[in-house]
């Protein structure tokens, strides 16, 4: 496989802030605040690990609304560490909000931006993914949409249902990539959460584009930006980043 996933980012009004509340949130180290983009790392953090996901928060100056196209799910490994998880987010300034779930065992909270993530209550399937259990993402054809990242990534199928499809980096270590079918009529929005994806050392940045084009992602705004770093968007128009060999390195 050519390239690797390696970060997700968010867009944000004040990277700075918002990134020393993820870094909070998940007990991660931050680093390069005060450059415009804030990174978040775990202990021991190694991108050249195939399950390795940092989070980048980038300064936008004025980012679209938010909407929920796609969020992080955080775990809990107990009841107890899901209620004292939800109090320690609130403590940090996230609030509790009601997106129309309902009644349901996780906990739907914002940060102080605004963007939706959810704290999940115990469950096997994440039980050692880190804080971070997926990044969930709402979309038309989960199966088509898997099929395209699967493809581009090299993550493999974990579990599949008519309106779901999970992927994990192969050796199911680190989060899960999810696809969920969004209900019929909601129009689809633009999101502040994307992927990064770096091309491994050794393989062309435009013959990378290119193959990732043959399984159906295209270039955005004609392909401008910067020689390390190419926005993209997959098949179904969500954007994310092709980084040039290096250009993700520790």
């Amino acid at each position: 496989m050519a390239l690797r996933l390696v970060k997700v980012g968010l867009k944000a009004r004040d990277d700075v802030a918002l990134g020393r509340f993820w870094a909070g949130a998940l007990g991660w180290r931050a680093r390069g605040e005060g450059a415009g983009v804030t990174c978040l790392v775990p202990q021991g953090f190694d991108r050249s690990g195939t399950a390795a996901l940092g989070v980048d928060l980038v300064r936008v100056p004025e980012p679209e609304a938010v909407a929920y196209r796609a969020h992080l799910d955080l775990a809990s490994d107990s009841p107890e560490h899901q209620e004292e998880l939800v109090a320690r987010l609130t403590a940090l300034g996230a609030e509790r909000v009601d997106i129309g779930q309902g009644e349901v065992p996780w906990t739907v909270m914002a940060d102080p931006e605004g963007n939706v993530f959810c704290v999940l209550e115990p469950r096997e399937t994440y039980r050692d993914t880190g804080p971070v259990a997926a990044v969930v993402v709402d979309c038309a054809d989960p199966h088509a949409l898997a099929a395209f990242w699967g493809g581009a990534a090299g993550w493999e199928v974990r579990e599949t249902r008519e309106d779901l499809v999970r992927l994990r980096a192969p050796g199911n270590a680190g989060p899960y990539l999810e696809f969920f079918r969004r209900a019929p009529g909601t129009t689809p929005l633009h999101h502040r959460l994307h992927l990064d994806a770096l091309a491994l050392p050794g393989h062309d940045l435009k013959a990378e584009i290119a193959r990732l084009e043959r399984l159906g992602a295209r270039t955005v705004d004609g392909g401008r930006g910067e020689a390390s770093c190419r926005p993209m968007a997959d098949i179904e128009g969500n954007e994310f980043c092709l980084l040039a060999p290096g250009a993700g390195a520790e």
